[in-house]
Protein backbone atom coordinates (compact mmCIF):
# COMPACT_ATOMS: atom_id res chain seq x y z
CA UNK A 1 0.00 0.00 0.00
CA UNK A 2 1.26 3.45 -0.82
CA UNK A 3 2.33 5.75 1.50
CA UNK A 4 -0.32 8.44 0.80
CA UNK A 5 -3.08 5.53 1.51
CA UNK A 6 -1.96 5.29 5.19
CA UNK A 7 -1.55 8.15 5.89
CA UNK A 8 -5.16 8.81 4.65
CA UNK A 9 -6.18 5.34 7.09
CA UNK A 10 -4.94 7.02 9.85
CA UNK A 11 -6.62 10.32 9.40
CA UNK A 12 -9.76 8.48 8.66
CA UNK A 13 -9.39 6.60 12.09
CA UNK A 14 -7.75 9.21 14.29
CA UNK A 15 -9.84 12.09 13.18
CA UNK A 16 -13.48 10.42 14.51
CA UNK A 17 -11.43 9.23 17.75
CA UNK A 18 -10.41 12.45 18.32
CA UNK A 19 -13.34 14.40 18.01
CA UNK A 20 -15.10 11.36 19.98
CA UNK A 21 -13.02 11.99 22.91
CA UNK A 22 -13.79 15.65 23.17
CA UNK A 23 -17.54 15.67 23.56
CA UNK A 24 -18.65 15.91 19.64
CA UNK A 25 -20.77 13.02 19.13
CA UNK A 26 -22.26 13.97 22.92
CA UNK A 27 -23.14 17.40 20.90
CA UNK A 28 -24.33 15.55 17.88
CA UNK A 29 -26.88 13.38 20.37
CA UNK A 30 -28.10 16.29 22.00
CA UNK A 31 -28.82 18.31 19.00
CA UNK A 32 -30.29 15.27 16.96
CA UNK A 33 -33.06 14.79 20.15
CA UNK A 34 -33.76 18.82 19.48
CA UNK A 35 -35.73 17.20 15.81
CA UNK A 36 -35.76 13.58 16.95
CA UNK A 37 -38.29 14.21 20.29
CA UNK A 38 -40.68 16.05 18.09
CA UNK A 39 -44.32 14.55 17.98
CA UNK A 40 -43.06 12.11 21.28
CA UNK A 41 -45.94 11.76 23.86
CA UNK A 42 -45.07 12.30 27.28
CA UNK A 43 -45.74 8.94 28.22
CA UNK A 44 -42.77 7.55 25.53
CA UNK A 45 -40.83 10.73 26.81
CA UNK A 46 -41.14 9.25 30.77
CA UNK A 47 -39.71 6.16 29.26
CA UNK A 48 -37.01 7.16 27.25
CA UNK A 49 -35.58 10.09 30.01
CA UNK A 50 -37.22 8.92 33.05
CA UNK A 51 -40.11 11.29 35.01
CA UNK A 52 -39.04 14.98 35.18
CA UNK A 53 -37.44 16.70 37.68
CA UNK A 54 -39.85 18.98 37.97
CA UNK A 55 -43.38 19.57 35.74
CA UNK A 56 -45.11 23.14 35.05
CA UNK A 57 -48.43 23.41 33.80
CA UNK A 58 -48.97 26.84 31.46
CA UNK A 59 -52.08 26.37 30.43
CA UNK A 60 -54.51 23.83 29.55
CA UNK A 61 -52.93 22.21 26.63
CA UNK A 62 -49.26 23.13 27.39
CA UNK A 63 -46.92 21.82 29.98
CA UNK A 64 -43.03 22.14 30.71
CA UNK A 65 -40.99 19.03 32.16
CA UNK A 66 -37.61 19.98 33.34
CA UNK A 67 -34.55 17.34 33.54
CA UNK A 68 -31.25 18.41 35.59
CA UNK A 69 -27.92 17.00 35.41
CA UNK A 70 -25.07 17.52 36.35
CA UNK A 71 -21.85 15.36 36.03
CA UNK A 72 -19.62 14.55 38.90
CA UNK A 73 -16.54 15.51 37.11
CA UNK A 74 -16.09 18.86 34.97
CA UNK A 75 -12.98 17.10 33.30
CA UNK A 76 -11.38 21.42 33.99
CA UNK A 77 -7.67 21.90 36.32
CA UNK A 78 -6.37 24.80 37.52
CA UNK A 79 -2.43 25.46 37.74
CA UNK A 80 -0.93 27.87 40.06
CA UNK A 81 2.59 28.80 38.80
CA UNK A 82 4.71 30.12 42.19
CA UNK A 83 1.38 31.14 43.79
CA UNK A 84 1.07 34.07 41.62
CA UNK A 85 -2.04 33.57 39.59
CA UNK A 86 -4.04 30.73 38.74
CA UNK A 87 -4.70 29.29 35.20
CA UNK A 88 -7.89 27.38 34.47
CA UNK A 89 -7.80 24.93 31.94
CA UNK A 90 -11.32 24.64 31.04
CA UNK A 91 -12.64 21.32 29.90
CA UNK A 92 -16.26 19.91 29.64
CA UNK A 93 -19.51 22.19 31.09
CA UNK A 94 -20.64 21.61 34.83
CA UNK A 95 -24.29 21.29 34.57
CA UNK A 96 -27.51 21.11 32.05
CA UNK A 97 -31.17 21.96 32.39
CA UNK A 98 -33.32 20.29 29.78
CA UNK A 99 -36.69 22.13 29.09
CA UNK A 100 -38.97 19.92 27.15
CA UNK A 101 -42.69 22.16 25.99
CA UNK A 102 -45.35 19.62 25.93
CA UNK A 103 -48.75 20.87 23.61
CA UNK A 104 -51.73 18.49 23.92
CA UNK A 105 -49.20 15.95 25.49
CA UNK A 106 -46.80 15.55 22.39
CA UNK A 107 -43.35 17.51 22.50
CA UNK A 108 -43.16 20.52 20.27
CA UNK A 109 -39.77 21.66 21.49
CA UNK A 110 -36.60 20.77 23.31
CA UNK A 111 -34.31 23.56 25.02
CA UNK A 112 -31.08 23.24 26.90
CA UNK A 113 -29.49 25.72 29.39
CA UNK A 114 -26.60 25.94 31.43
CA UNK A 115 -22.88 25.44 31.61
CA UNK A 116 -23.66 22.43 29.14
CA UNK A 117 -20.97 22.66 26.34
CA UNK A 118 -18.37 19.97 25.86
CA UNK A 119 -14.70 20.83 24.69
CA UNK A 120 -15.75 20.49 20.90
CA UNK A 121 -19.46 21.09 20.68
CA UNK A 122 -22.11 22.89 22.82
CA UNK A 123 -24.64 20.77 24.45
CA UNK A 124 -23.08 18.25 25.04
CA UNK A 125 -23.55 17.72 28.52
CA UNK A 126 -27.38 17.47 27.79
CA UNK A 127 -26.61 14.00 25.45
CA UNK A 128 -26.76 11.64 29.49
CA UNK A 129 -30.56 13.43 29.72
CA UNK A 130 -31.68 12.45 25.74
CA UNK A 131 -29.10 9.46 25.69
CA UNK A 132 -31.79 6.83 26.24
CA UNK A 133 -33.90 8.22 23.81
CA UNK A 134 -31.68 8.77 20.71
CA UNK A 135 -30.11 5.05 21.14
CA UNK A 136 -33.21 3.69 21.52
CA UNK A 137 -35.98 5.56 19.69
CA UNK A 138 -39.59 5.09 21.01
CA UNK A 139 -42.39 4.99 18.00
CA UNK A 140 -43.48 8.29 18.44
CA UNK A 141 -40.56 10.06 17.70
CA UNK A 142 -39.99 11.70 14.22
CA UNK A 143 -37.86 9.56 12.02
CA UNK A 144 -34.19 10.45 11.33
CA UNK A 145 -31.84 9.83 8.48
CA UNK A 146 -28.47 11.07 8.29
CA UNK A 147 -24.85 10.03 7.79
CA UNK A 148 -21.40 10.84 10.08
CA UNK A 149 -22.41 14.44 9.46
CA UNK A 150 -26.20 14.92 8.96
CA UNK A 151 -28.32 16.42 9.28
CA UNK A 152 -27.06 17.98 12.87
CA UNK A 153 -24.11 19.81 13.43
CA UNK A 154 -22.15 19.33 16.98
CA UNK A 155 -21.71 23.42 16.92
CA UNK A 156 -25.27 24.90 17.28
CA UNK A 157 -28.81 23.91 18.20
CA UNK A 158 -31.32 23.08 15.00
CA UNK A 159 -34.24 25.64 14.59
CA UNK A 160 -36.87 25.79 17.09
CA UNK A 161 -40.44 24.45 15.27
CA UNK A 162 -42.81 27.26 15.17
CA UNK A 163 -45.35 26.28 18.16
CA UNK A 164 -48.90 26.46 18.27
CA UNK A 165 -50.86 29.73 19.74
CA UNK A 166 -51.98 27.74 22.41
CA UNK A 167 -48.73 27.06 23.34
CA UNK A 168 -47.36 30.88 23.46
CA UNK A 169 -49.83 32.36 24.65
CA UNK A 170 -51.75 32.23 27.87
CA UNK A 171 -55.69 33.35 27.26
CA UNK A 172 -56.24 34.59 30.69
CA UNK A 173 -53.19 36.50 32.25
CA UNK A 174 -51.60 34.16 35.42
CA UNK A 175 -52.29 35.56 39.06
CA UNK A 176 -48.85 36.14 39.74
CA UNK A 177 -47.80 37.92 36.38
CA UNK A 178 -47.06 41.82 37.08
CA UNK A 179 -49.83 43.77 35.47
CA UNK A 180 -48.40 46.98 33.79
CA UNK A 181 -49.98 49.71 34.22
CA UNK A 182 -49.42 52.76 31.92
CA UNK A 183 -48.69 56.25 34.17
CA UNK A 184 -51.07 59.66 33.38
Amino acid sequence: MPRKSYRHLLYGIFVPLALAGCGYDDSRAAHWAQIGMIGMTSNDLQACAGPPDKAVTLNDTTRVFQYGYKPGVSGSFSISPLNLATINYGGNGSYCVTNVRLVGDRVTEVHYSGDNDKFIGTDGVCAAIVRGCVRQPEATMRPMQGGLFGPVSAFSAPPVPPQPASAVYNPQPLATAPRLVDKP
